[in-house]
């Protein structure tokens, strides 16, 4: 049998999901319709930890949401108040149940579970060192690095999480749940996304607005970089234990990784979808009969695009969204004939056209040659790409999964070359100063950026430790991690 992901591989891959909610009855229920919102952030595997005032009960399974959680009988186990979830997607660590998060650690002051999108570029040398003092670990994930180190200090559960914190470098937005307490922190670079809600009088932290909107809960804000917000039976208590600094928010979040109907950092996903769309028609003009779509990642950009060209828009090509993940045998013909498993030509609209087609990203190039064929043997006259991100030309470390930079079609050929390998009649990609314009950010300040944009820029704005720390001994360990 063969995953399906060869098919798909001209997108990066979403990170993680976490979810938490304090001060409700059927917290677990309300967790699972929360995970379920955000499982296109993580389709690997889901987890649920809940404490009913005595005991931390949890289920974690690999797979999706709805078939991890379908049984009532599971829900009916996790008992509880107060509840964390996490849908992953696995950057670090192998694809296992020992390491399906919330992870949960029996710590000196009780049980400790944690549940973590992002991803730490220290957390192997932090591992060596913790593993010289006598940790022994049992996954192999960055996370657990956290609790290991909140087990080297003294003091409270938010003293000892500040403690961890404070050593480990890279991305987190965490939720984590204790006696009495949900947890959320978001590191002081706010690279990654965390929403707090509330439901009458139970409170919510979520990666994404989408997942308060399926529960009918009201948004409040975003948890802000940096902060540490504890909800407990007497309410919201927010904290900021690690400074102030310049945020660097995933700007990939509004290209192609959060949710169109989701609210981010104040703004509407969707709509900055269309302003990148309508800034690229701007920079990246040609003449066209229609503008098209490839699904569902480049819909809003093309509604742009198509608004300010003043190019008919149509859904050239329909997606098929019942393709599983685990399909047919991987003979040759069938790899070829893969992408035709997710997205078919409505050929009435591209036959004897001129069609410009508009996509998030382009990774290894593989899909997007495939679609494109398809495009040409449906009868169209000219092919063109339109990019809605800059060329993406360096890896990202902080919980995306993308292909080593050697992998990159844009990190080792021009625009030209990618339009070639490719086949279309043209190629362009939305320039960084243009992304920056349609997210009413001016130009892109080299000083002062604004975003985290180091997949297009090479701009880390953390140390990356363990990139630089790679001794031969270290590969093994380093390669299960990575």
């Amino acid at each position: 049998m063969i995953s399906t992901n060869p098919f798909d591989d001209d997108h990066l891959r979403e990170e993680c999901g976490v979810f938490g909610i304090f001060g409700h009855d059927e917290a677990a229920a309300h967790t699972v319709l929360g995970l379920h919102a955000l499982q296109h952030r993580g389709q690997e595997a889901s987890g649920i930890v809940a404490f009913d005032g005595q005991h931390f009960n949890a289920h974690r399974d690999l797979g999706q949401v709805a078939d991890s959680f379908a049984s009532e009988s599971v829900i009916g186990r996790l008992k509880g108040h107060a509840a964390i979830g996490h849908v992953r997607y696995s950057t670090t660590g192998e694809t296992a149940l020992r390491n399906v998060q919330p992870l949960f650690a029996d710590l000196e002051f009780g049980g400790f579970a944690i549940g973590h999108n992002g991803n730490l570029t220290n957390a192997y040398t932090l591992r060596r060192e913790l593993v010289k003092r006598g940790s022994l670990f049992q996954s192999t994930t960055d996370t657990e690095v956290i609790t290991h180190l909140m087990a080297t200090t003294r003091g409270s559960i938010i003293d000892r999480l500040t403690h961890a914190l404070l050593q480990v470098e890279g991305a987190y937005s965490l939720v984590a749940l204790a006696k009495d307490m949900v947890v959320g922190v978001r590191d002081p670079l706010g690279v990654r996304p965390l929403v707090l809600g509330r439901l009458g009088n139970a409170h919510i932290l979520a990666s994404e607005s989408c997942a308060l909107d399926i529960i009918g809960a009201e948004f409040l804000r975003d948890v802000e970089p940096g902060e540490l917000v504890v909800l407990d039976g007497s309410g919201i208590h927010s904290l900021r234990p690690f400074g102030t600094t310049e945020r660097r928010f995933c700007i990939f979040e509004y290209i192609y990784f959060a949710r169109p109907d989701s609210v981010v950092e104040g703004s509407s996903v969707y709509e900055a979808r269309k302003r990148i769309g309508a800034e690229l028609a701007r920079e990246s003009p040609v003449p066209a009969d229609v503008v098209i779509p490839v699904p569902d990642s480049g819909v809003p950009a093309a509604l742009g695009y198509s608004r300010e060209a003043g190019i008919p828009f149509e859904l050239g090509i329909i997606r098929n969204h019942y393709v599983g993940r685990t399909f047919i045998e991987p003979t040759d013909h069938i790899r070829h004939l893969g992408v035709k498993l997710k997205h078919n030509t409505n050929r009435a609209y591209i036959e004897n056209r001129r069609v410009i087609l508009v996509d998030d990203s382009i990774v290894r190039g593989t899909t997007s040659k495939k679609i494109v064929e398809m495009v040409r043997s449906a009868g169209a006259k000219e092919v063109h790409m339109r990019i809605s991100s800059p060329p993406t030309m360096h890896s990202c470390f902080y919980g995306i999964d993308t292909p080593e930079r050697e992998q990159l079609l844009a990190a080792n050929h021009d625009v030209e070359e990618i339009a070639k390998i490719i086949g279309v009649d043209s190629l362009d990609f939305i320039s960084i100063d243009g992304l920056y314009r349609a997210m009413g950010k001016g130009r892109r300040d080299p000083d002062r950026p604004q975003y985290c944009d180091a997949c297009f820029t090479g701009d880390y704005p953390t140390a990356l430790t363990d990139q630089h720390d790679e001794q031969p001994a270290q590969l093994s360990l380093l390669a299960e991690m990575a």
